[in-house]
This record gives structure tokens, C-alpha cells and sequence, in this order.
């Protein structure tokens, strides 16, 4: 039906063409004639490619026009939970570190994990760090020798408790996706649960250090969030 309208519209538009083609005889043809011209005039390939524009023209002013609409409210839902972020008791909040933090801390902006290193007996202690839950931070301790062997602890740190889900032996020249890794954390022996949990606080594994790391997560995810929130709306400006 639109297509019709189109020609009828057109058809309009087309009887001066019509006119001409007809000449000084137009007032001696048949009617039938003079439809035959309009209708010739108005499906002539210049028509044809000029009606076509018509619909295409119309949609698209109306998907930009949706576009702008949509951009403009995710931009104000997007300002309000900055604002949100900005206003909260958590903003601009600094963590300090405790005196005689035995580790070094390595926090990348952007990055959602943090790494802390240090040095005991000649060993390196790594631990990466993930963004924390309500109650909890999730930790990865890596204890390396020099010959670059190691013991990998995958650890949850609580409020003044550390759980140990589980360990492995890590050997670089004797990698092998088989490899026996040992039993489930909690299948061992009692007696031999504490002493890994007491090998890990030597190295500086404790309570202490974990309820710090938990407050500093927060703070960095909170950080990370804002960043990320001023990143998505600069985007969408653009």
C-alpha cells in the first residue's frame, strides 16, 4: 500500500512530464492515453530510483533519532551511579599499610588482581590476591625455591581465618597435566592441616595480613568500579 501511494503521489508530480510528452494534441487524446503517459512517465528508471529513497530516508532519521534517545539515557543512568559511587562513605578512602608489612605490594590500575612478594630464607613468597566477596578475599600463595620448584596453596581468607582448599607440588622440569598433585586438602591428616596452615603464617600467611588485604580489596574495588563507570560513559559519548 505504501508503494501504491507512492506511484499515486508521484503520478501527481508527473502529469507536467506527461504533458509535454502528449504535446499540443492533449486536448484531442483519450483519457486512456493520457493515464498511459503518467503511468509511463511515472515508472521511468529516474522515478523508480527516487521513489526508492523515500522509505530508506524515513527509517533512518527514525533509528538515529531512537539511537540519540537510548545514548542519552544510558549517559544519565551512567552519571547517577557515578555520582553514587562519588557521594558513598567509600570514596576517596585510603587504606593505610600496616607497620611492618613484610610484603611488597604490586596493585595495577585496571587489573583486578594484586600481587604481593617478598623474600624468607631464601625462598619467594608470592601471593595474587582477587577482588574480595562480602566476607571473604580469595588468595593464591606460591612458595618457590631457587631450582624454581614450588608449593601452591589455593587459599580463602576470612576474618581472622585462613582455609586452605587445597596444594600442590609444582616441579618445572617434570611438568605433566597427569601428575599425581595429592590428596584433598581436608582428607589429611589433622596434625598435618596445622602444620601447613603454621608453615604458611612463618611466611607471613595471617590473619593480620589477611584482614588488612581484605579492607585494601575493597578499597581497590571500589576504585576499579568508578574508573570502569567513567570509561563506559566516555565511550558512549564519544
Amino acid at each position: 500500500m505504501a508503494f501504491s501511494a507512492i506511484l499515486r503521489r508521484s503520478a501527481n508530480k508527473a502529469a507536467p512530464l506527461a504533458s509535454r510528452l502528449i504535446g499540443a494534441q492533449r486536448n484531442f487524446q483519450s483519457p486512456a492515453v493520457v493515464f498511459s503517459a503518467v503511468k509511463r512517465a511515472s515508472l521511468s528508471p529516474q522515478f523508480l530510483r527516487s521513489a526508492a529513497c523515500y522509505p530508506t530516508r524515513h527509517f533512518s532519521s527514525s533509528v538515529a533519532t531512537k539511537s540519540s534517545s537510548s545514548n542519552n539515557k544510558l549517559l544519565d543512568v551512567l552519571q547517577s551511579e557515578i555520582s553514587v559511587v562519588e557521594e558513598s562513605e567509600e570514596h576517596d578512602k585510603t587504606v593505610e599499610v600496616p607497620k611492618g608489612f613484610p610484603f611488597e605490594i604490586e596493585d595495577n590500575v585496571g587489573e583486578q588482581t594484586v600481587t604481593l612478594t617478598r623474600q624468607y630464607e631464601g625462598e619467594t613468597i608470592s601471593v595474587e590476591v582477587s577482588m574480595p566477596s562480602l566476607s571473604s578475599v580469595p588468595l593464591l600463595v606460591t612458595v618457590t625455591k631457587k631450582d624454581g620448584s614450588s608449593l601452591e596453596f589455593d587459599c580463602t581468607a576470612y576474618p581472622d581465618e585462613i582455609s586452605i582448599n587445597s596444594l600442590s607440588l609444582k616441579n618445572p622440569e617434570t611438568e605433566d597435566q597427569l601428575a599425581y598433585e595429592g590428596p584433598d586438602f581436608l582428607d589429611l591428616d589433622e596434625n598435618l592441616q596445622k602444620a601447613f596452615h603454621k608453615y604458611l603464617e612463618i611466611r607471613g600467611i595471617k590473619p593480620s595480613t589477611t584482614n588488612f588485604l581484605h579492607e585494601y580489596m575493597i578499597e581497590k574495588d571500589n576504585k576499579e568500579y568508578l574508573r570502569w563507570l567513567k570509561d563506559v560513559k566516555k565511550f558512549v559519548e564519544a
